[in-house]
């Protein structure tokens, strides 16, 4: 069942839309199911693996091969990806939601026990992903409390098959067609 939608229309005919509660922002668009990526980097400075989970992840533009992500601005991670010269977004399978929370956990060793390799641009593929597309950062777009991170692509390809990891309600799931 949904609600009416509610129009408040001010003195001067002019139409005011209420304050949006944050919690009830985040359950109305939980509806709307994402992909979830895994953002890849190696260090400069300690050469280590890093990385973070992100579930706004979109194609922009095909020429030039553009992609986007946010980050919140309050990540620890995203200064050490930032300062990399190459990116990784791998797109993770229905089987990885392990490897998902470990890269949005915050501190710790992230990458212990995981199973990578490199790409041709240096970054962290993950063993199971779906894809990988090498990338480097284009431009940063503070938004609110999150940076709309565009990225220009430079090289990518399939990596394995299966279901996408699907975040959708709070929860992760699964598709296949």
């Amino acid at each position: 069942m949904s609600t009416p939608v509610v129009r408040r229309v001010g003195h001067d005919g002019a139409r005011r839309i209420p304050a949006v509660n944050p919690q009830h922002f985040r359950n109305v668009l939980g509806r709307y199911a994402t992909g979830v990526v895994a953002v890849t980097a190696t260090d400069p400075e300690t050469g280590e693996p890093c990385g973070l989970a992100v579930n706004s992840f979109t194609s922009v533009s095909l020429d030039p091969p553009l992609v986007s992500f946010c980050v919140s601005r309050t990540s620890t991670s995203w200064p050490r990806l930032r300062a990399a010269t190459a990116l990784c977004v791998n797109v993770l399978a229905d089987h990885q939601q392990q490897v998902c929370d470990r890269l949005a956990a915050k501190g710790g060793d992230k990458f212990g026990g995981l199973s990578w390799a490199l790409s041709p641009g240096g970054a962290p593929v993950l063993d199971g992903a779906l894809a990988w597309i090498d990338c480097t950062v284009d431009k940063e777009h503070p938004a609110g409390d999150h940076v709309i991170v565009v990225a220009r692509v430079t090289g990518l390809d399939r990596h394995d098959d299966g279901g996408p990891l699907v975040f959708f309600r709070g929860a992760y799931g699964g598709f296949r067609s």
